[in-house]
């Protein structure tokens, strides 16, 4: 399978703090991957790296083995809030995206009202963002960034602020739609159990500047539901993310010289990592991705 993202040995500086080096992260096509780190370790600047908001300080960003500075309006983006305008009607607000390639308003209009249906949202056409739930407006949210064209989707904390129940549902229904249209995702969450339910894999981002992350993979099969959360495999992964993270709060994981020269990492914190491997789907041992070279 395709790569449809790669980071390769990308460096980004902000002002004088360094936020990635030498770092590197593959996505596949039709993949879908959680990432999952610390606050303010730079999760959001990956995605503005990626969308084309932000270049790298060195280093490339490909899309589709594609490497170059024309991202910017390639990728569908999701950000943590809807951004939903609210003197615009919830088809003129998914309209955007079409209206800023030049697409005729009316035929705009057209293309997503055909759409609504699909996404929950039929018969609310001509309403506005204020009179929608928290869920309906983040199906809004993203039903606009499915229109740019793209299918590479950065989802960043898109459930954060809804309830708990209604957080559940919207994670079966990205499923479903992810399903459906085939896309590759990759989303940003706080939240293990989200992580796992919704991923082939969750990448740990340490520490800033990111340079090494850890991979988890999840060998529980498709299609998924929320009652997967109950199954031995889903707990066994959701109990080595947990020892993992803690064990970088703690300092145990991952600390300066915890990975030796040949990129083989220490045991700590009761959880061992291996260094440049591949993660099939019969493991759930976490594997370290070095930035020093290329990791399939």
């Amino acid at each position: 399978m395709s790569d449809k993202l790669n980071f390769r040995n990308v460096s980004f500086t902000f002002g004088t703090q360094p936020i990635l080096q030498d770092f590197n992260l593959q996505v596949r096509a039709g993949e879908f991957v959680s990432v999952i780190g610390p606050s303010g370790v730079g999760k959001s600047t990956l995605f503005r790296l990626a969308s084309g908001l932000l270049e790298p300080t060195d280093g490339t960003i490909e899309l589709d083995g594609h490497s170059g500075d024309k991202r910017l309006g390639r990728v569908g983006y999701m950000p943590q809030r809807d951004m939903l305008m609210p003197w615009r009607t919830i088809a003129a607000n998914a309209a955007l995206p079409l209206e800023i390639q030049g697409v005729s308003k009316k035929v705009a209009l057209q293309r997503v009202r055909e759409q609504l249906p699909t996404f929950g949202l039929e018969g609310y056409a001509d309403a506005y963002p204020e009179q929608l739930s928290g869920g309906m407006r983040q199906r809004v949210s993203l039903l606009r960034a499915t229109l740019t064209g793209n299918d590479l989707l950065l989802l960043d904390e898109p459930f954060s602020a809804l309830d708990g129940l209604t957080r559940m549902e919207m994670q079966e229904w990205l499923l479903e739609q992810w399903q459906r249209l085939g896309h590759t995702v990759v989303l940003i969450t706080h939240d293990i159990d989200e992580a796992i339910l919704l991923a082939d894999r969750v990448v740990i981002l340490p520490q800033k500047p990111i340079r090494d992350v850890i991979e988890v993979p999840v060998p529980i099969a498709r299609p998924r539901r929320a009652e997967c959360r109950h199954e031995p495999a889903f707990g066994k992964v959701r109990e080595e993310i947990w020892n993992l993270l803690r064990g970088l709060r703690e300092g145990t994981v991952l600390e300066k010289g915890s990975l030796g020269a040949a990129g083989e990492a220490t045991e700590g914190a009761g959880t061992s990592e291996k260094a440049n491997g591949t993660n099939g789907a019969d493991s759930t041992k976490a594997t370290v991705a070095t930035g020093g070279g290329h990791h399939d």
